[in-house]
């Protein structure tokens, strides 16, 4: 019993903690474009940032 005593507020600190960070992902923009990172790496780059010598 001792231990419900001090799991259920961890989880729920945890929990809040959790939740505010997705607050502020929704809020600095994390999640305003989805599909530009599926379509960028279909983009030619002519300037690549490797130094592959080949």
């Amino acid at each position: 019993m001792t231990a419900l005593a001090w799991l259920i507020p961890a989880a729920l600190f945890l929990g809040l903690i959790g939740l505010a960070g997705f607050l502020w992902a929704l809020k600095s923009g994390q999640f305003e474009d989805l599909d530009g990172a599926a379509y960028r790496i279909l983009e030619d780059d002519d300037e690549s940032t490797s130094n592959d010598k080949r």
